[in-house]
């Protein structure tokens, strides 16, 4: 007993015991680090391989996308998941991969696999990967080996059947000459031209006779005899210019359709009118929309000039599309109203203008309320804004229109669906910004993951 406590009670030699008892953990913990830095390395290279593979699979033109895109229904997509395997072990040909398992044996690849699926209108892959690492330090703590795993997502969202529903405004405001100079030059043309009391104008207000014959004292006459644009006539020819846009990025056949819509012919009958019914004839749509003019009003203030009922436009629009399909199918195409205007209602509205008004008349910026009806059901809109340009020397504008003419664009881009506004500057061309904005729409497929 007595040995016993001196033994205890002796600390001669304890520190190199201690010390070697603590370098045990102290080596496996540097030894874990090591092989770990070594496992998340490995995990890092095949995470690539998987994301190459997975991205490659859905590319664009690559015979997996073709063929999910003649599937007449959801399911496996089997081309696509031979590329994908394809793509992951070509990763071994670049020497990636076969560097790894050649500097260290203790490496390998276990397993990998490749899930294609279509679901509508998406292409969604999946490339998962698993692989051991046998460790070299932390065997002492009685790990032989570590197991990293992983996966790489990638979807592609394809090209969609969609039908295009043109609502172009062709009421009297759409008569304001097309750009700053031809404002100039028409401001000039009328500076000693009087037109039913008005005068200094950058209208060209279609004056029309009973028998539909153009009036020559008219604005409108003196626009044309003088070569001055105005903003119908661009959005005509943008129309026109379009048909033939989305017939080159068609990728599949009546990929698209159309339809245009105005305002109406004449101020005396107002209503959502049909240029052209829904169709994937493109060229007849073209003819057809090239033929649109600015609505006719039989005198100056006709109706106290109540023609632009954004409102009743959308809401006989929202009347107009039946259906809503997710694009997957030339039988569920999308719906997008393609709405091209320079924003500003002018219409008889006794209840609900969200701005002053005379008697019933409301001028106002768009009321988004009838654009969300639209969204609600799917139905996109995209929304080609025409700059209202500033008429300082018009004191009807001057009055009623230049305390919300900051409001106009914000009002138009409430209206359309997210990402799909364009406004045109004064200094831009319609017919581009309306490619650009058709463009957006359609817009190439997208991978994410």
């Amino acid at each position: 007993m007595q040995l016993l406590k001196r033994l205890i009670s002796d600390r001669a030699g304890n520190f190199g015991i201690m010390a070697a008892i603590a370098v045990i953990p102290v080596l496996g913990g540097a030894g874990m680090a090591i092989d770990y830095s070594r496992a998340v390395e490995l995990k890092s290279r095949l995470q690539d391989a998987a994301d190459a593979a997975a991205v490659g699979a859905l590319a664009e033109k690559s015979a997996g996308v073709a063929q999910a895109i003649a599937m007449p229904n959801d399911g496996p997509v089997p081309l696509s998941e031979e590329e994908a395997l394809a793509l992951f072990n070509a990763q071994r040909d670049s020497g990636s991969l076969d560097e790894i398992e050649s500097e260290d044996p203790n490496m390998s690849v276990d397993s990998v696999e490749a899930i294609v699926r279509k679901k509508g209108r998406d292409i969604n892959a999946e490339v998962s990967f698993k692989a051991t690492m046998k460790t070299s330090f932390m065997r002492i703590l009685g790990k032989d080996s570590i197991t990293v795993s992983g996966k790489a997502t990638a979807t592609y969202q394809s090209q969609s059947y969609q039908d295009f529903y043109m609502l172009l405004d062709n009421t009297p405001s759409m008569g304001v000459a097309a750009t700053p100079t031809d404002v100039a030059n028409m401001i000039k043309a009328t500076k000693n031209v009087k037109d039913s009391g008005s005068r200094d104008c950058a209208f060209a207000c279609h004056i029309v006779s009973e028998k539909g014959v153009i009036d020559t004292t008219s604005n409108y006459f003196v626009a044309r005899t003088k070569g001055i644009t105005i903003r119908i006539d661009v959005v005509a020819k943008a129309v026109a210019a379009l048909t033939e846009t989305a017939g080159d990025q068609e990728a599949f056949t009546d990929q698209f359709r159309m339809a245009a819509y105005t305002f109406g012919e004449t101020a005396m009958d107002v209503k959502l009118l049909k240029v052209a019914e829904l169709t994937a004839n493109l060229k007849e749509v073209k003819d057809k929309a090239q033929n649109i003019k600015l609505m006719s009003i039989p005198y100056q203030g006709y109706n106290n000039d109540q023609q632009t009922s954004f409102d009743d436009a959308l809401q006989k629009m929202n009347a107009e599309i039946a259906s809503v399909g997710d694009g997957a199918t030339a039988k569920t195409p999308e719906k997008i109203v393609f709405f091209v205007s320079d924003g500003v209602g002018d219409s008889y509205k006794p209840q609900g203008c969200t701005k002053k008004t005379t008697g019933a008349r409301c001028q106002e910026p768009i009321d988004t309320k009838f654009c969300e009806v639209l969204k609600k059901r799917n139905i996109k809109i995209a929304v080609l804004y025409t700059t209202y340009l500033p008429l300082p020397n018009n004191s009807w504008y001057n009055s009623w229109i230049k305390p919300f003419q900051s409001e106009i664009g914000t009002r138009m881009q409430e209206c359309a669906s997210p990402g799909f506004y364009f406004e045109v500057s004064p200094t831009e061309g319609i017919e581009q910004a309306m490619k650009e904005l058709f463009n957006k729409v359609i817009r190439s497929p997208r991978l994410t993951g």
